[in-house]
């Protein structure tokens, strides 16, 4: 597509002239910002980055673990999820939402480690920061084994809480079963991971 300016386009004087001031700041302060996103992304080492390990949950993240005990969340088939029942085993929680392609992409492995893990006593959780239409779609598409909720607002809230304050997406938590956060990872995870997470949890 040419980007030469149609004629009724070259009659604005910001299009034809010298930038605004206005809009001098207004691309100044996006870079900065954009340049402050790049730095906070290479210093967390990239989506793939290892997990942050947390060395006392329970002290680290206990107004997040308060909240999350204290949620009920609807589930895409209908009825609602009390995650105080999930206390007293250990516990994988993982944040995503249908337009997030890693969340997508790291999804069978997730499941897996269900499958595997779930007979010996390990708990899996997906909480969905995203619409119930859409999450039902995806359900219906991926079969998934394991309980999924849906967050909305008080997920991006949660996910605050439990130390991951930019909100990326997929962001994973375990939690063990005396209660206390052992591991987090913002970004996509995989099974060999979560199983190395489990052996140390």
């Amino acid at each position: 597509m040419s980007s030469t300016p149609q004629p009724e386009q070259a009659a604005s004087p910001i299009a034809a002239g010298k930038p605004s001031r206005r809009s001098l700041m207004v691309g100044a302060a996006g870079v900065a910002v954009t340049a402050g996103l790049a730095l906070g992304w290479w210093r967390r080492g990239g989506p793939d980055a290892p997990a942050a390990p947390l060395l006392s949950g329970a002290e680290t993240a206990p107004d997040g673990l308060a909240a999350l005990w204290a949620m009920r969340v609807a589930q895409p088939q209908g009825g609602e999820l009390d995650l105080a029942s999930l206390r007293g085993k250990p516990l994988l929680i993982n944040f995503w939402a249908t337009w997030c392609a890693p969340c997508v992409r790291e999804m069978p492995e997730i499941d897996r480690f269900h499958r595997e893990f779930g007979p010996r006593g390990w708990q899996v959780l997906g909480l969905a920061i995203d619409g119930p239409t859409p999450v039902r779609e995806f359900l219906a598409r991926v079969k998934i084994g394991f309980p999924i909720g849906l967050a909305g607002l008080d997920g991006t809230e949660l996910v605050h809480g439990l130390g991951n304050p930019q909100g990326g997406l997929p962001f994973s938590v375990m939690i063990n079963a005396g209660g206390q956060l052992v591991q987090r990872k913002l970004g996509a995870t995989h099974f060999d991971e979560l199983a190395a997470w489990a052996a140390k949890a």
